[in-house]
């Protein structure tokens, strides 16, 4: 396998990380990041969210490396060091949520062609969740899953949801779905927001960490989605409502200060869920794994703690 440049001086993470460059089947050059773990019980599955990258999960690698569990993550297409989908590098874009797929079965390919520990468990956040639960229903060879403020629904101004469902399908051919979804450009949320007002962290230390990465390797940085890649989501949102619930044991975390995905959403696929358990965490925003650090320890410690339960 080719290697991939990987920042390890941003990641903070665990020494031996290595990254590798895999060909998706439509051609697209997809990064995926390993970072073993010497006597691992298992491994990690970790599926980021929307505008994210390996770096940004070292410290999270280095806490389940010392858990003792191996991890790999991928960089989506169109974001991270993974191929951009069009001209402007800046743009969330993806032609269908469905194309993720594609970057999750290179995941599964890397891990198993380094010999990565069994039992396999998926962790995802955010978009990730939206990603890894189509992952599952398709039979993701993992034991348990756990989802961090997952992407099964978002919040949106009222004003967008036509302007992202309808004009895709009716202006397509003048490519309106690669434009950016109104009220988003290519700026990104973290290097703009500015800490005060973020919606992510109440950890000044994590979010100035994350700021940081960006302002160093600015070919990390994605802006706004496009407006096909919001109607994308949308559909695939519906796609797993309707779907039977995967039966492998599932944890859910959410936020109580939860203001970016949709928690009436995560509420309702948790209904008729009978192997899924959904654990509100008081205090917590969307990045419940990024957290000040209580948090970041009741997730980490629920979240090992259900992986080992009833693991053999």
């Amino acid at each position: 396998m080719e290697s991939a440049p990987f920042r390890a001086d941003l990641a903070e993470g665990p020494e031996d990380a290595r990254a590798f460059w895999r060909c998706g089947r439509d051609g697209r050059r997809i990064r995926v990041v390993l970072w073993p773990a010497k006597g691992a019980n298992g491994s990690v599955l970790l599926f980021p969210g929307r505008t994210e990258y390996a770096e940004k999960y070292g410290r999270v690698a280095r806490d389940l490396n010392e858990a003792g569990y191996a991890v790999a993550t991928v960089d989506w297409r169109g974001q991270g060091f993974s191929d951009r989908l069009t001209d402007d590098a800046r743009l969330g874009h993806v032609a269908s949520f469905r194309d993720y797929q594609m970057d999750v079965a290179e995941l599964v390919s890397t891990a198993r062609a380094d010999g990565l520990p069994e039992p396999w468990f998926l962790v995802a956040h955010s978009m990730g969740g939206c990603i890894g639960l189509r992952s599952l229903i398709e039979g993701l060879p993992v034991r348990k899953a756990v989802f961090s403020a997952p992407m099964w629904g978002f919040k949106m101004p009222f004003f967008i949801w036509p302007v992202a469902i309808f004009l895709p399908h009716f202006l397509g051919p003048l490519g309106v779905e690669r434009r950016y979804v109104p009220g988003s450009g290519p700026g990104n949320y973290v290097t703009e927001a500015g800490f005060d007002s973020n919606l992510l962290t109440r950890d000044r230390e994590t979010f100035a960490h994350m700021a940081r990465q960006l302002a160093e390797e600015p070919g990390l940085v994605l802006g706004g989605p496009s407006t096909g890649w919001v109607g994308s989501a949308i559909a695939e949102h519906r796609w797993l409502a309707r779907m039977t619930r995967p039966e492998l044991p599932v944890l859910t975390a959410l936020g109580s200060d939860e203001r970016i995905v949709s928690t009436s959403a995560i509420h309702r696929m948790h209904v008729k869920w009978p192997s899924a358990q959904l654990c509100i965490i008081e205090g917590a925003r969307h990045e419940v794994m990024m957290e000040v650090a209580a948090i970041r320890t009741r997730f980490m410690t629920d979240a090992l703690q259900f992986l080992e339960l009833h693991q053999g």
